[in-house]
């Protein structure tokens, strides 16, 4: 009798010990799919600029960022559970609040290249399978250079972004 009580404490302990956010097949199909047809792989994917993204990394970061007039140069981040370089220590919660409110956890805000506004329409339910997919992902270790303020020397290919009657910038030299 007493083996049995001692079975049932641990098979309920292990229950309540699973975090409460674990992901099931069916959610991460749901995020894979709102990943694909969102085209996070487009700024998150070194290559893809180059039409040879490099899914290797897949979603471990761009080699290019944009430019935006006095804002500086901004590359699509490291999305994978890295913990180092990417996303690996944020909560799924956190990574649905990040989508759809442009606030990271340390409360700094997304780059405006960052499509959050049009996130913020998700449901939550839908937002948490992003999460569960980018949480799933194989973790790259992959620092992606950058933001870099205005005036700042630039260390990837960039993206530049004028306001009507500007003009292009010659080429480099």
């Amino acid at each position: 009798m007493f083996r049995i009580i001692v079975r049932l404490a641990f098979l309920t302990a292990s229950i309540f010990s699973l975090p409460s956010y674990a992901a099931d097949n069916a959610q991460i199909a749901r995020g894979e799919y709102l990943v694909t047809i969102a085209g996070c792989n487009d700024c998150h994917t070194p290559g893809y600029f180059f039409g040879k993204p490099d899914m290797e990394q897949f979603l471990g970061g761009s080699d290019v960022g944009f430019e935006i007039p006095g804002l500086g140069v901004f590359a699509g981040r490291n999305i994978t559970p890295d913990k180092e370089t990417g996303i690996g220590s944020w909560t799924p919660e956190q990574i649905a609040t990040a989508i759809q409110s442009g606030i990271r956890p340390d409360g700094r805000v997304l780059a405006p290249i960052m499509p959050w506004q049009a996130f913020a329409h998700l449901t939550k339910d839908d937002a948490m399978a992003i999460a569960a997919f980018l949480q799933s992902v194989k973790p790259v270790n992959n620092k992606v250079p950058g933001p870099f303020n205005p005036g700042e020397k630039v260390s990837s290919f960039t993206f530049r972004i004028l306001p009507p009657g500007e003009t292009a910038a010659a080429a480099p030299k």
